[in-house]
């Protein structure tokens, strides 16, 4: 471990400490410092995101510019698909037989669940979601520019592809012209991510304290068993990431573990996948000397689409939710609600909790109570740390992978 990710651990660890200190004593005055020190915190996650627009375009387009054959990008995404289809199902099939058992410990008396439900029940409403048909229709953006304003990644990638794909097709003088000013764009954003990074320790801090006066000590019971039951299989899939890293990547295991720890920090601290992709960027480039045809291909387009917590939370949620609600699942409804989750997975919005959101009608499918998602959105600040650091670790580890069946880059 780096020092600079050494001094931003510290920094984790003593913000939700001091968080939850203050949480348990209920002093005003401390709870309006770490009101006081959250904006602080917000200001660097803002600037982690202004890199991101321009560092994934600027990339995507000097990437696939600089390749002669457009084929090859065509295959890679292909393999990256079924890279992220194999892993997703794998977990899904961990979970669908390690959960159960767990879930059979767990009691609930009925004053617990009713407290629960009427908490649940004052939940915010869920935001309204598109339909498959505007989500399919949205993958072409009308306006490149406020797909970026708006932060929607995969139509911006689908843009970036596109404008690549059309730049590799003129005369190559004028080519290389527009594509160095492309890289030089990438390397620029670079720079700025290693200056963010190096104050992120101050960032973190302030982050972790609020979100610890927040959630606080106060979990027991039940609601504790659930949150370690996700947190567990979160953690045992990410643990089997490095087993993959280990057995298959091109890369040595303590080499992709450190290139890795920046990213994880910032992603468990802003529980965002996409606020940590300058870091796995930074990490896959200076650190693990990735092929850029694959980092700067395979990191924004996973990103986009590769959420491997799904085939944990949904399992997980169903199995604490049906026994909140006292209705046995049967083992074919669990396998289903299994096997969309990897299908789903590919389409959650990019909005905080949006995956609890896309589960909502497969739970109605087989029975589950649509008044259970306020629950879950209430319990979710725990998990959501660990679902953003397997998403993140996935992200990475994929990328790695694919960097095994990549051609050399060629001598400068």
């Amino acid at each position: 471990m780096t020092k600079a990710a050494l001094r931003t651990l510290l920094a984790l660890v003593a913000g939700l400490a001091i968080g939850v200190t203050i949480s348990a004593t209920s002093s005003t005055g401390l709870r309006e410092f770490a009101t006081a020190i959250e904006p602080i915190g917000t200001v660097w996650v803002n600037a982690i995101r202004m890199t991101v627009i321009p560092l994934v375009v600027s990339l995507l387009i000097a990437t696939i510019a600089e390749e002669k054959d457009f084929r090859v990008v065509g295959a890679l995404g292909g393999r990256a698909v079924a890279l992220y289809v194999a892993i997703l199902s794998s977990i899904a099939l961990m979970t669908f037989v390690g959960a159960p058992p767990l879930f059979a410990l767990m009691h609930i008396d009925s004053a617990s669940a009713e407290s629960l439900r009427h908490a649940g029940a004052a939940a915010a409403p869920a935001p309204a979601l598109p339909s498959f048909t505007s989500w399919l229709v949205g993958l072409v953006p009308p306006n490149p520019v406020k797909a970026a304003v708006d932060g929607t990644m995969l139509p911006l990638i689908v843009f970036a592809v596109a404008f690549a794909a059309a730049l590799s097709r003129i005369e190559a003088e004028r080519r290389a012209a527009t594509t160095a000013i492309f890289r030089g764009l990438a390397d620029a954003m670079l720079v700025i991510v290693g200056w963010v990074l190096a104050v992120a320790p101050i960032g973190v801090f302030c982050l972790a304290v609020a979100l610890a006066v927040r959630v606080g000590a106060g979990i027991a019971g039940a609601v504790a068993l659930y949150i370690g039951i996700h947190a567990l299989f979160l953690i045992i899939s990410t643990i089997g990431l490095y087993a993959l890293v280990k057995l298959f990547a091109p890369v040595p295991l303590a080499l992709f573990a450190r290139a890795l720890i920046p990213a994880q920090i910032v992603a468990m601290s802003t529980r965002s996948s996409i606020a940590a992709l300058p870091a796995m960027i930074d990490g896959a480039n200076r650190v693990l000397r990735l092929p850029m045809k694959v980092a700067g291909f395979a990191l924004p387009f996973s990103v986009s689409v590769f959420r491997l917590n799904q085939a944990v939370t949904w399992i997980v949620s169903a199995l604490f939710v049906s026994k909140l609600y006292a209705y046995p699942l049967s083992l074919a409804q669990l396998a289903f609600l299994g096997a969309c989750s990897v299908a789903m997975s590919f389409s959650i919005p990019g909005i905080p909790s949006g995956g609890l959101f896309i589960i909502a009608p497969f739970f109605v499918s087989v029975g589950l109570p649509i008044e259970a998602m306020g629950i879950l959105l209430a319990l979710d600040a725990i998990p959501d740390v660990f679902k953003t650091l397997l998403n993140v670790t996935g992200q990475m580890a994929t990328t790695a992978l694919l960097a095994r069946s990549a051609p050399p880059e060629p001598a400068a």
